[in-house]
């Protein structure tokens, strides 16, 4: 598929948006998961996992898609610190997009819980069943889920600033527009 030099392809763009959605449906039923108690947990539990899972696969498919489908230029003009910072920031999002179910797997997985994806679809453990395992896996999906949180808000303000500051093509290499 063939794209334009100065916009991502329209795989890319799905993917991307796509993802956008289900992260923010995660971060919505994340943050239910947390506060609330019965009833509404395993409701919100049962469509954290199999979001989670749909989100890791995506994953992988967008970053096979990105390493062989490089991301148009950023603007000559933008300094160096800033090409670093937007280079980095996304590395940082592939890596938490992929390390946010794998750690979630992985502590139900020692927790001895099941990952149930629909009614006849349960993944594997992926670690072995052990208390202390779980309680820092917990941890870690927690402390990475606000860092996830983080290198979201910190991508969608350098997209606000490329759309509404600079106005220099950047935000509609994504978005599609002209």
């Amino acid at each position: 598929m063939s794209t334009r030099p100065d916009r991502f392809s329209l795989v890319a763009r799905t993917l991307h948006w796509t993802m956008a959605a289900l992260i923010l449906a995660m971060l919505f039923i994340g943050v239910g998961m947390v506060s609330t108690a019965e009833p509404l947990y395993p409701v919100l539990l049962a469509w954290h996992r199999p979001i989670g899972a749909l989100i890791l696969v995506l994953a992988l498919v967008r970053l096979a898609w990105r390493l062989r489908h490089p991301a148009p230029p950023l603007p000559a003009d933008l300094p160096a610190v800033q090409k670093l910072a937007a280079h980095g920031s996304h590395w940082l999002l592939y890596a938490t997009m992929i390390a946010m179910p794998l750690i979630g797997w992985s502590m139900q997985s020692a927790g001895g819980y099941p990952v149930r994806l629909t009614t006849w679809l349960v993944l594997p453990p992926i670690v072995p069943r052990d208390i202390l395992l779980y309680g820092f896996l917990r941890t870690a999906h927690t402390v990475v889920a606000y860092c996830f949180f983080a290198l979201i808000l910190g991508h969608l303000a350098a997209a606000l600033v490329h759309a509404l500051i600079r106005r220099d093509g950047v935000f509609e290499s994504m978005a599609g527009g002209r």
